[in-house]
């Protein structure tokens, strides 16, 4: 959040904002609208309950990601559609089933969040247009060449945590290569700096 707050201090609005996982859900509460001050205090006030809910059903994780969409329709007071946005969004989320990425850039804004923070074993997967969706992350926990591929012709990245990889899902040296490409702004934010509790110096 540090980086779009900074951002909107120096006037500068993104045309585009691409999310994976956790960055799904700061990704599209800004393109919905919200001021990145008050995305900032509703993460501060957040709890587990308003992404998940405890589940005793045999599934392939602990939480159901219901509790989001209840989070999502009493904020916006409903379920905004991607394409409503007012500004350009999408989310990254990994196809179990085929493990390729799939762009969810249009339909429900919180089916698409719900796939992208599916960490398996955490979250259960979400079926979604005959796909089984979890996390964005196992493919690219950083989605730059999803942005790419909507269309941009430069690219700020967030790297929030560093590169990984779980076994099935190797992607680490496609990512670097974009990472020193000359149109993307890479952002590593320090977690040392992040004692201060500051959102600028925050990773996130």
């Amino acid at each position: 959040m540090g980086v779009l707050q900074v951002l909107a201090e120096r006037g500068i609005t993104p045309s585009l904002v691409v999310g994976t996982s956790a960055g799904s859900l700061i990704g599209g509460a800004y393109a919905s609208g919200m001021d990145p001050y008050t995305i900032e205090a509703m993460v501060l006030r957040a709890e587990w309950g308003h992404f998940g809910s405890l589940t005793f059903r045999p599934g392939l994780g602990i939480l159901d990601t219901a509790g989001l969409r209840a989070t999502i329709e009493a904020i916006s007071g409903g379920d905004p559609r991607i394409e409503d946005l007012p500004v350009r969004y999408a989310a990254v989320a990994t196809d179990l089933t085929t493990r390729r990425v799939v762009l969810l850039d249009h339909g429900s804004l919180a089916d698409a969040m719900r796939a992208s923070i599916s960490v398996p074993g955490l979250f259960r997967p979400l079926r979604l247009d005959g796909h089984l969706l979890a996390d964005g992350g196992l493919l690219e926990n950083l989605p730059l060449e999803a942005t790419f591929e909507l269309g941009a012709r430069h690219v700020i990245g967030v790297r929030l945590a560093p590169e990984w990889e779980a076994p099935g899902f190797e992607t680490t040296l496609k990512v670097h290569a974009l990472e020193i490409r000359a149109d993307v702004t890479l952002i590593s934010p320090s977690w040392a700096a992040a004692r201060s509790g500051s959102a600028r110096t925050c990773p996130a």
